[in-house]
């Protein structure tokens, strides 16, 4: 068994929820099927999942299982750039949805993953973090629970760096930068994401500019939040748009059918034996090619 003795701070919460936040658990679900089958002690009794937790208690839970010695997913149907027994990084391609959304039945990537992916939310099991469906790129997902938690920690706590390439209208005002402003809901255009927002949530977006073209720059880009369209949403309100971006630019532009927007980097502590993990993604030819064009312009 495990032993976590509960801080002062957690005094008076609700035993499935302190359960869901270990490391060890991850998920609420995870949580309550622990506590209803009597393997989750409170100083050595069984409680419900009610129970209101005193400072100072010591809550046991089971060891975790490690994960089975899986072989490499083979046949999921999207390309991988990274396998090994506790995650997969997917090298997604512009069009597939990650999960499933209202108004769209095609299939997705968490369909593709089935079997593969696990923890976290039922309904996206093993997704990390996620890309927009135009988006390309690299996608960290999980094998197994005890995965799954460790990665949405470092998430969490900002130590999985994540880069992306975009070629933007005009030129940045320095050859660095960081843009730090909250998004949320347009107030008046709820399909769109804005810093014009009642609910807005920190963001922050850090920038370099890669290369100089005529009326255009590559940038690369790295997260340090991870909100909707934050990418997008940072670059147009400082008046460098994404090339190809229909809904925060100016629509297509150099043959694209998309915005240009791709993840190319993923950085982190590997979740099992903290070993530094770096996965690349090359741009796809329709970015390429797209690049091209503008470098000829």
């Amino acid at each position: 068994m495990i032993d976590l003795e509960v801080p002062p701070g957690s005094g008076g919460m609700r035993l499935d929820r302190f359960v869901a936040g270990c490391e060890e658990v991850g998920s609420r679900s995870g949580a309550e099927r622990l506590i209803e089958a009597g393997r989750v002690l409170v100083d050595g009794a069984v409680r419900p999942k009610s129970h209101r937790l005193g400072a100072g208690s010591v809550v046991s839970l089971p060891e975790p299982e490690p994960p089975p010695e899986a072989a490499p997913p083979a046949g999921i149907g999207v390309p991988l750039a990274y396998s090994d027994p506790y995650l997969v990084v997917v090298d997604k391609p512009a069009g597939l949805l990650v999960h499933p959304v209202p108004g769209h039945s095609a299939p997705t990537l968490v369909d593709a993953l089935r079997g593969v992916a696990a923890g976290g939310d039922e309904a996206r099991p093993g997704i990390v973090h996620r890309l927009d469906r135009d988006t390309s790129g690299l996608l960290l997902v999980a094998r197994d629970g005890r995965t799954h938690a460790r990665l949405q920690a470092q998430l969490r706590r900002r130590r999985i760096g994540r880069t992306y390439l975009a070629l933007v209208r005009g030129r940045p005002r320095s050859r660095t930068g960081r843009i730090e402003a909250p998004i949320g809901r347009d107030r008046r255009d709820p399909t769109r994401m804005s810093l014009d927002t009642d609910a807005g949530r920190d963001a922050v977006t850090g920038f370099e500019l890669v290369e100089a073209l005529p009326g255009r720059s590559l940038l690369r880009v790295a997260l340090e939040t991870g909100r909707t369209h934050q990418i997008r949403v940072h670059l147009a309100a400082i008046g460098i748009p994404v090339i190809g971006d229909p809904v925060y630019g100016h629509g297509p532009e150099l043959g694209l059918e998309r915005q240009f927007l791709h993840a190319a980097e993923l950085r982190l502590a590997h979740p099992e034996t903290g070993d530094p993990l770096e996965v690349r993604s090359e741009l796809p030819p329709d970015l390429a090619a797209a690049l091209a064009a503008a470098r000829d312009a």
